[in-house]
């Protein structure tokens, strides 16, 4: 995807004076690939990679799911600077499962020139069920960042995708709360044969139309935004057993949505601690998982 076509990013187009964009080492890809073997178990059965995204192998480590493969994704380039490129695909193939997360938080560089892209593709073949719960992303002072994830997901498949964006570097030199240039997130998908489900799209610009205001960010520092794709009959049940709330003396809510189509489900939430909120996804992770393989979502490590 040629990202300088897109509008919000034609500010941000010089190139970065100490490596250009192409330069080996910014252009990241990773290429993850599930089935399940002959025993029934599913397994990372492709991997291509180039640096800086770095996966070794699969764990399996779930008590609950023990046959479920569990991948980490890790950068050898520290944060995402000036000009960095990356593409990602996730294949989940017939009836396989996959729990796929990341190392730690995605830090997002000070940039002068240029911006930094993400670009994703998952693809969930007849029956195949993918948790994607990535670290938190932390955009630094003027940051300029967009990412546009692809999903080609089968009628029977389910996927759980969750995002956490922060407002910045709250506790780094008396506090960076959106001071980055520019956040731009872009989510759409569709059926196997084409078929349109929804597209979601949201730009951020601090200074000029600040997220702190009412009916937007208000006073939280934390978003975070969970896209559950699965049949209609798991996503009725979903959303029965999940209430929208604000708590406000945790400074935490959370609400919840049908997504068109019948598709599934948009769980948003608000906070400004981030083990919180992370806390809370996985007790909605924990709900989709359970409606839809029997099995809750253990408890995650206590150094996460």
């Amino acid at each position: 995807m040629n990202f300088a076509l897109k509008k919000e990013m034609s500010p941000y187009l010089e190139q970065p004076r100490a490596m250009p964009v192409g330069t080996a080492g910014k252009m990241g890809y990773l290429y993850l690939g599930f089935e399940l073997d002959g025993e029934g178990r599913s397994i990372l059965r492709d991997l291509e990679r180039h640096a800086p995204l770095i996966v070794q192998q699969e764990l399996y480590f779930d008590e609950a799911m023990p046959q479920m493969p569990c991948v980490y994704i890790l950068s050898s380039g520290g944060p995402n600077v000036d000009g960095d490129r990356y593409e990602q695909h996730f294949v989940v193939r017939e009836n396989a499962y996959a729990h796929i997360s990341t190392g730690a938080a995605t830090k997002l560089a000070k940039m002068r020139y240029n911006f930094s892209a993400l670009e994703q593709h998952i693809t969930l073949e007849e029956g195949a069920y993918l948790e994607y719960l990535p670290e938190p992303t932390i955009p630094c002072c003027h940051t300029r960042f967009i990412a546009d994830t692809t999903i080609r997901i089968a009628p029977s498949a389910t996927l759980f995708y969750a995002e956490i964006y922060t407002s910045g570097r709250t506790h780094y030199n008396g506090g960076e709360r959106f001071e980055y240039d520019i956040l731009s997130v872009c989510t759409h998908a569709e059926r196997p044969d084409g078929e349109a489900l929804f597209r979601e799209k949201f730009v951020i610009r601090p200074d000029t139309c600040s997220p702190t205001t009412l009916g937007k960010m208000g006073g939280y520092d934390i978003f975070a935004n969970v896209i559950v794709l699965t049949p209609e009959e798991h996503a009725e049940r979903i959303y029965s057993l999940t209430s929208p709330f604000i708590d406000r003396e945790r400074r935490l809510a959370a609400g919840i949505t049908r997504l068109p189509h019948r598709c599934g489900l948009i769980y948003k939430v608000l906070g400004c601690d981030t083990g919180q909120v992370k806390r809370l996804l996985r007790r909605f992770c924990s709900t989709v998982r359970t409606e839809v393989k029997g099995k809750p979502l253990p408890e995650e490590f206590p150094w996460r």
